[in-house]
């Protein structure tokens, strides 16, 4: 494990973000940093994309959304 510096400025959009996604900032910062790492890997594919293949890969079942 290393320690990362950043800015005062990310740390507290990593504080206020991950109160809302209801992570600890660490966690915040790896999933940003994972997402990341996956985007500049695979620059035509949209986020939502990346978060779907991410939730198949942990066999997380992805809810449906019912036509009314």
């Amino acid at each position: 494990m290393g320690i990362v510096k950043i800015s005062d400025a990310l740390h507290e959009e990593l504080r206020k973000s991950s109160s809302v996604m209801c992570r600890s900032i660490n966690a915040q910062a790896e999933f940003w940093m994972k997402v990341g790492m996956l985007a500049e890997a695979n620059p035509t594919v949209p986020f939502t994309e990346i978060m779907a293949q991410q939730l198949k890969n942990a066999e997380v079942q992805e809810p449906t959304i019912d036509a009314a």
